[in-house]
């Protein structure tokens, strides 16, 4: 059994104030909450808004008032949802603990209504990551990551492929079969978009929502064109641009930004766009790209939701086509480059190209086939490693 890496961390939350945990559908956030509850003695009680009897206890606040814990799924889903929690947290706080979960970014769907500030610790849930299946017990530190210095088993690799193939969510993962992973992923984006969508917006044209979450997945890795998906698909700019969104608060997908200064006349605007599924992706050099992309906001939402420091994840293209797959921002300041290769031993020449025009702590060239790893020489002060995948994936979080 994989154990969660959030949990130990909800467990001492738990035990100051209301617990919010978000993340996508079917990435355990049920099996999370319920391994956690067992360590209340069965002091707990869970109550579910997809579930119609307790979806009338919750309206009516029938809640038993005997358990310690108190554990709300999918409550987003209630139009008033903030309002009533942030009752009966006021009310009960004293005496029960509240763990709530959803499968969208709770903060979309807050309806209007009262604040919850104060009262609350957010996390997000993330598929498995390296890492996390590798059951490294000491999690680094920033700087600890950053040097590598955690060896990788000779497993390491073998497991990296399995996740690059089977994704990261925990019932493809662990039946680990790829038959039985290509089965579960034919209905996922069809139960996200007949559920869940259903459930929390207005849309009618559900059929061509669904033949966009097929387009997505070949934009992978290069800039994410929203006219050329209306084109595509023959809807309105502004259609397009509100699906992207919507699956965006769903979790489905999620974009990345880029990183400029006016000095390396860097795009201002251009988005790329990663899915929280990477196995979505046919293409293999884009699905390592996007396996790498969850890693790294992995490791930027467990700065902000566990340490309480701004990280921002980002990538790099100027106008004449220069680009570095990702830069992670600490505090504003670019702190890490990240390229993703398939397999190469020489340093990138964009690679280079940045670092020789913007002071960046760390840089790391990540490949998939390559088996050296070395350090270059410095660059404006960087410090440079050319590694495999596995290697820098398992120093994370």
């Amino acid at each position: 059994m994989i154990k969660r890496r959030i949990a130990p961390v909800i467990e001492k939350d738990l035990k100051k104030k209301m617990v919010i945990l978000a993340g996508p559908r079917q990435c355990g956030k049920t099996t999370l909450a319920n391994d956690i509850a067992i360590k209340w003695d069965g002091e707990t009680v869970s109550y579910n808004w997809d579930i119609e009897e307790q979806r009338r206890q919750i309206l009516k606040s029938q809640i038993d008032n005997k358990a310690k814990l108190w554990i709300f799924d999918e409550l987003h889903k209630f139009r008033r949802w903030r309002n009533w929690l942030k009752g009966q947290y006021d009310q009960h706080h004293s005496k029960h603990s509240f763990f709530v979960t959803g499968s969208a970014k709770l903060d979309a769907y807050s309806r209007g209504g009262d604040s919850l500030q104060g009262r609350y610790y957010f996390h997000r849930l993330h598929p498995f990551t390296l890492a996390e299946i590798l059951n490294r017990g000491k999690i680094l530190s920033v700087e600890e990551a950053m040097q590598m210095l955690q060896p990788v088993s000779s497993g390491g690799q073998k497991t990296l492929k399995t996740l690059l193939t089977l994704g990261g969510f925990p019932e493809p993962y662990s039946s680990q079969s790829e038959q039985e992973a290509a089965r579960w992923r034919l209905t996922y984006s069809s139960r996200i978009i007949r559920d869940e969508i259903r459930s929390l917006e207005q849309i009618q044209d559900l059929d061509r929502v669904q033949l966009l979450v097929e387009r997505l997945p070949v934009t992978v890795g290069s800039v994410l064109s929203l006219n050329s998906l209306r084109e595509d698909l023959e809807v309105a700019f502004e259609t397009i641009r509100n699906w992207v969104n919507i699956l965006e608060r769903l979790y489905a997908v999620f974009r990345v930004p880029p990183f400029g200064r006016p000095r390396i006349k860097a795009v201002k605007k251009e988005q790329k766009l990663y899915f929280w599924d990477w196995a979505h992706v046919e293409k293999e050099s884009a699905r390592l790209e996007n396996l790498v992309a969850m890693h790294l906001l992995r490791f930027v939402h467990w700065q902000e939701d566990v340490n309480g420091e701004k990280w921002e994840l980002r990538y790099f293209r100027d106008v004449v086509g220069h680009e570095v797959d990702f830069i992670l921002l600490r505090k504003e300041k670019p702190y890490c480059a990240i390229e993703v290769k398939t397999e190469s031993d020489s340093l990138d020449p964009n690679l280079k190209y940045l670092l020789e025009r913007v002071k960046i702590p760390y840089a790391f060239q990540i490949n998939l086939k390559g088996e050296k790893d070395w350090s270059p020489p410095s660059i404006n002060g960087s410090i440079i490693r050319i590694a495999p995948v596995a290697h820098f994936l398992a120093q994370l979080i």
